[in-house]
């Protein structure tokens, strides 16, 4: 079963539509001691990296997701709070995987969020994207990003820029796009990651 770690900054609804659709079972996690008995966690959210942690900081659950050895996949912000650091706000993350989450705005000539369908590409195979096409399209809705290094992405967008469109780092993985509202591809990443 599928843990959604449920601290006030993501977009649950969405989400658990999705899960819903594939017939895969979730519940929600709102404190430490609710992680046990899940095979797998997801870490949703949108909106702002540094007041995302704030939330995710009162919840204290973040020692025990730093423990763990099941598989983790961050969504967005969830993606950028497994980072060092973001930009938005200044911000220390959880320092899980040691990338740095940056602005579009002072490294780009295009308009700022990027938001809408881009092209994915991966540079190593991945349980992640097993089944889905080389350059596939999701849908991105973000003014932030992660650095693209060659350690620790396992697929890259370009957005003026190349940068990290998923991530991973041993049992911890992350994608900037919106795999429950990527269609088809979406739902077969969501669907690989429960087989993980």
């Amino acid at each position: 079963m599928t843990g959604i770690i449920n601290y006030g900054a993501g977009n649950i609804f969405s989400l658990t539509a999705a899960l819903q659709r594939l017939g895969i079972a979730y519940g929600m996690i709102n404190r430490p001691e609710e992680l046990q008995g899940y095979d797998r966690y997801i870490i949703p959210g949108v909106g702002h990296a540094g007041a995302a942690m704030h939330k995710l900081e009162t919840t204290g659950i973040i020692p025990y997701i730093k423990q763990l050895d099941k598989p983790v996949l961050g969504i967005c912000v969830g993606m950028q709070l497994l980072t060092d650091f973001s930009e938005e706000g200044n911000s220390r993350l959880t320092g899980i995987i040691p990338l740095n989450t940056l602005h579009f705005s002072e490294k780009i000539k295009l308009k700022v969020p990027h938001m809408g369908w881009n092209k994915v590409h991966y540079p190593k195979a991945s349980a992640l994207f097993s089944n889905i096409a080389p350059g596939t399209y999701f849908y991105f809705v973000h003014s932030y990003f992660i650095e693209f290094n060659p350690n620790f992405t396992i697929a890259d967008a370009d957005y003026g820029i190349p940068f990290s469109a998923a991530i991973q780092k041993d049992n911890f993985y992350g994608v900037q796009f919106h795999p429950e509202k990527s269609g088809e591809a979406g739902e077969t990443l969501l669907k690989n990651f429960e087989n993980i």
